[in-house]
């Protein structure tokens, strides 16, 4: 995570760009309380009715490092408070970089592959060739089987999940997906949305990003899919927009502590948000992260009333 109470080095800089999720900028408010004891909020995939936990953790940048001992413990350190704070779900990707080998070495290291709904991708490509990536990606993160399989970045409105099904009916994977972090490619990711009716739909979608809401997250609700949404942070610029600001009193109506939370919470405010993975590479940040899915959320009038706000700053 870039913390933003210091200096940006050039590493941070460089993450910011890439639209990695960002730390709350402030720790919880005096006066603003949640249920800490609380468990998270779990919401249902719609395929099976299986509980998932509204936050999980992303892994885009921040879990692309080397072997170092400290920044790798840092990472298992927000794997372990994610399981303690009562999450589950963890995303990654073969373009990520190292990071679905060093995802698959921490959950070995600490024993909690059982207790991770484990999500990765696959790049659109010839059929031995994806299924290569997918071998490989299962041989990195150290497992015989992930949790989601998603076809990563939709493209081309005809593409199919002949591939990704067959991989779910050997058991490779138990949900099949589809990705876009590009608004360019709406009208592609919508038809293959509605024509492949997917089990997860990832999705970019903020606070300060909200082309996803007229038309993604609908079809997503009407084939049935769970949705998570990635840049939940609108890639880093929501903190750029709050930077030296408190929150509005009217937060601790639904039990936001901190910026992060109140970014959050307006995401899973959406009932058709199934999930939000903002990555992060500090404990803290993460316990901070789950707070979202504790306590009231905003309904549709605060919704609304959150969107004027921003806009106004």
């Amino acid at each position: 995570m870039i913390d933003f109470r210091r200096p940006l080095s050039r590493r941070a800089t460089l993450a910011l760009g890439a639209g990695i999720g960002i730390a709350p900028l402030l720790r919880p408010q005096a006066g603003r309380t949640q249920t800490a004891a609380a468990p998270i909020m779990t919401r249902p995939i719609p395929r099976t009715g299986e509980p998932l936990p509204v936050v999980g953790c992303g892994t885009a940048i921040i879990f692309d490092i080397g072997g170092e001992p400290q920044p790798r413990k840092e990472r298992a350190d927000v794997i372990r408070t994610l399981v303690a704070g009562g999450g589950k779900l963890i995303d990654t990707a073969p373009s990520y970089g190292r990071a679905e080998s060093v995802l698959g070495d921490l959950l070995t290291e600490l024993e909690l592959r059982d207790r991770i709904f484990l999500a990765t991708k696959v790049r659109v490509a010839a059929h031995a060739d994806t299924i290569a990536e997918m071998q490989q990606s299962l041989k990195k993160l150290r497992t015989d089987r992930v949790d989601a399989m998603q076809l990563h970045n939709v493209r081309d409105a005809n593409q199919d999940l002949a591939v990704l099904r067959e991989w779910k009916a050997q058991g490779r994977c138990r949900y099949i997906g589809i990705t876009s972090s590009f608004d360019r490619d709406y009208a592609a990711v919508e038809a293959v949305l509605r024509r492949q009716k997917p089990d997860f739909f990832q999705i970019d979608y903020s606070l300060n990003d909200r082309n996803a809401e007229a038309r993604l997250i609908p079809a997503a609700a009407e084939v049935g899919a769970a949705v998570l949404t990635n840049l939940p942070f609108g890639r880093g610029k929501l903190f750029q927009a709050v930077r030296g600001r408190s929150l509005p009193d009217w937060a601790a109506e639904f039990d936001a502590a901190s910026w992060g939370q109140f970014f959050l919470k307006f995401l899973l405010g959406h009932p058709t948000v199934t999930a939000v993975i903002p990555g992060t590479d500090k404990p803290e940040y993460m316990l901070d992260n789950l707070g979202a899915g504790r306590g009231r959320l905003p309904d549709a009038a605060m919704r609304r009333k959150m969107v004027a706000w921003y806009e106004s700053l």
